[in-house]
C-alpha cells in the first residue's frame, strides 16, 4: 500500500464515516436493550419470561447466520468490494423492520410471541449485513496496534451517541404522561412514534457511512477466487473460530455483555419501581453515555498504548464490578438517599458516568483485541478472516438484548413481578428480591469475565511480530524464481522442498 493510499484510509475523515455506521447499532441496541422488554411486558402485557424468551430465540437464530454473513463477506468478489454490497442492501429493510417492531397488530399472547420472535430475527438479521462487513474493514483500514482502538472508539462513541441522543428525546419529548398514563414510560402511545423516528434514522446512517467509505474501496485487498466445497469452508470456519486468544475472548466479552445486557433489561425496572424516577429524570441518564463515549474516545488509546490492551481490560472489569452495582446495593443496606431525596438523582447520574465510561472503554479493548486475531489467526490458516470474526463480535454485542433479555425475563418471572401495576403500588419487597437475585449474578459474570481476559495471548509484541511474518511471507510469495532458487541454492533436495 502506497503512503498516500494509507493516509486517505487512516485520515480523520475516514474514521468519522466509519464510525458514524455504528449510530444505527447504537439505536437497535438501545430499543433492545432497554425498551423493547418494558414495551411487550408492562404495555403489551405479555409475561416477562415469554418476551426474554423471544428476544433469546432470536439470538440463536443469529448464532448461525452471523458466521455465515461474515464468511460470504469474507470471499466475495465485486467492483464494490467485499463489504459494501451488504451494507447497501440492509439500508432501507433495516429501519423498515425496526419500525414494525414498535407496531404490533392486536394479537393474542401466544401469537404475540412468534411476531416479537420473528421481528426480532428480521432486524438482527438486517443489522448485521451491515454491522459485520462494516466493523470487518477495520483489519483493511489499518495494521496498526493503537491505531486500531483509535477507530473503534469512534464506532463506540458514534453507538452511544445515537442510542444517548434518541434516548433522551424519546423519554422527555415522545414517551410523556397524559392524563390515563401518569408514567411517561408506561404510555402506550409514543412507542410508534418513537419506532418511526428511530428507524428513519437506522436507514440514515447506514447509507452515510457506506457511501463515506466507498472512496476507500480502491484500496482494500482483493481476494483470490477460490474453488471449495460446503466440506472445506466449514472447516476452515471452524479451524478459524478455535484460535485459542479468540476463544478465551469471546468468553470474557459474553460474560461482560451478558451481565451489561441484563443490567440494561432491568435498568427501566429499577429506574420506575426502585427509585421512582420519571420519564423525565430517566432521559438525563443520556447524557452520562453521551460524556462516557466522549471519555472514551479520548482515553481508551492512551491508556491501551500505556498499559496494553490485556491489562487495561482486566483492570476495568475489576472497576465495572465495582461500580455497576453499587448504588442497588447500597439501598438494601440502607446507605442510599431516601427517593425524592435531592440527593439521589445526581448520585445515581454520578455512578452512571462512572460505569457506562468502565463498559465503553472494555468494549473498545474486546474489538480492537479482537482485530489483533485476525493476523494471529492468518498465520496459522493462511487466510483471512476478518469478517468471520467480527461476525463473533456481532454476536457478541446481540447477547447484551439476547441473553440479558431471556436472563432478565427469568429474573422477574422469578421474583413474581407484576404486569400493569401502578409503580407506587407495588409491593416493594418484591422490588428487593428482584435486586437480590440480580447483585449475585452480575458479581459472578464480571468476575469470570476478568479471568478469562487474564488468558489473551497477543500482546503488542508478538502482534507486531505477525506482521512481519505476514510480510516476509508476502514479499516470498511475489518472489521470482529465480529468487526462490537462490533461497535454496546449496541445501538438500529434501530441506529446499520443505
Amino acid at each position: 500500500m502506497t503512503t498516500a493510499a494509507a493516509a486517505e484510509l487512516g485520515s480523520l475523515r475516514t474514521k468519522l464515516f466509519y464510525g458514524f455506521g455504528s449510530v444505527a447499532y447504537g439505536l437497535k441496541n438501545a430499543g433492545f436493550h432497554s425498551l423493547l422488554g418494558l414495551y411487550y411486558n408492562q404495555i403489551i402485557g405479555m409475561p416477562a419470561g415469554l418476551v426474554g424468551l423471544a428476544i433469546f430465540l432470536a439470538l440463536t437464530i443469529d448464532a448461525f447466520a452471523d458466521p455465515v454473513i461474515g464468511h460470504i463477506s469474507d470471499n466475495l468478489r465485486t467492483r464494490w468490494g467485499r463489504r459494501h454490497p451488504f451494507m447497501y442492501a440492509a439500508a432501507v429493510p433495516v429501519g423498515v423492520s425496526f419500525f414494525f417492531l414498535w407496531y404490533p397488530p392486536a394479537l393474542s399472547t401466544d401469537q404475540m410471541f412468534f411476531y416479537l420472535f420473528a421481528m426480532a430475527v428480521v432486524v438482527r438479521t438486517f443489522i448485521s449485513m451491515f454491522e459485520i462487513p462494516n466493523s470487518a474493514m477495520i483489519a483493511e483500514l489499518t495494521t496498526d496496534y493503537d491505531n486500531r482502538t483509535h477507530f473503534l472508539s469512534f464506532r463506540y462513541f458514534f453507538s452511544v451517541l445515537g442510542a444517548g441522543v434518541l434516548g433522551f428525546v424519546a423519554l422527555r419529548y415522545i414517551l410523556v404522561p397524559d392524563a390515563t398514563h401518569p408514567v411517561g414510560q408506561l404510555n402506550p402511545h409514543g412507542y410508534v412514534t418513537y419506532g418511526l423516528i428511530a428507524g428513519a434514522a437506522m436507514t440514515t446512517a447506514i447509507l452515510i457511512s457506506s457511501l463515506g467509505t466507498h472512496r476507500c474501496i480502491k484500496h482494500f485487498r482483493v481476494i483470490e477466487p477460490r474453488d471449495v466445497t460446503l466440506m472445506d469452508t466449514l472447516r476452515e470456519v471452524g479451524t478459524s473460530l478455535s484460535n485459542p486468544s479468540f476463544l478465551v475472548l469471546l468468553g470474557a466479552a459474553l460474560c461482560g455483555t451478558v451481565s451489561i445486557g441484563v443490567s440494561g433489561f432491568l435498568a427501566l425496572y429499577f429506574a420506575t419501581y426502585l427509585w421512582g424516577l420519571t420519564a423525565a429524570q430517566i432521559a438525563l441518564f443520556s447524557f452520562c453515555g453521551l460524556a462516557a463515549a466522549v471519555t472514551g474516545v479520548l482515553t481508551a488509546t492512551p491508556l491501551s498504548r500505556r498499559f496494553g490492551k490485556r491489562r487495561l481490560g482486566i483492570t476495568l472489569f475489576i472497576a465495572f464490578i465495582l461500580t455497576s452495582s453499587l448504588p442497588i446495593l447500597l439501598r438494601l443496606i440502607g446507605f442510599f438517599p431516601e427517593n425524592g431525596s435531592p440527593w439521589l438523582l445526581p448520585l445515581l447520574l454520578l455512578d452512571r458516568l462512572v460505569s457506562d465510561t468502565l463498559g465503553i472503554t472494555v468494549l473498545i479493548m474486546f474489538s480492537s483485541m479482537l482485530t489483533d486475531v485476525v493476523e494471529d489467526n492468518e498465520i496459522k490458516t493462511k487466510r483471512r478472516s476478518e469478517g468471520l470474526y467480527f461476525a463473533a463480535s456481532a454476536f457478541v454485542n446481540k447477547a447484551i438484548s439476547g441473553l440479558g433479555a431471556f436472563i432478565g425475563g427469568m429474573m422477574l418471572s422469578a421474583v413474581d413481578f407484576p404486569i400493569g401495576v401502578d409503580p407506587s403500588k407495588v409491593d416493594m419487597q418484591t422490588v428487593h428480591d428482584l435486586a437480590y437475585v440480580y447483585m449475585p449474578f452480575i458479581v459472578i459474570m464480571f468476575t469470570a469475565g476478568m479471568l478469562l481476559m487474564s488468558r489473551y495471548g497477543i500482546s503488542r509484541e508478538s502482534h507486531l511480530d505477525n506482521l512481519r511474518k505476514l510480510e516476509e511471507s508476502a514479499v516470498l510469495a511475489d518472489a521470482p524464481v529465480s529468487v526462490e532458487e537462490e533461497l535454496t541454492d546449496g541445501l538438500p533436495e529434501r530441506a529446499a522442498g520443505e
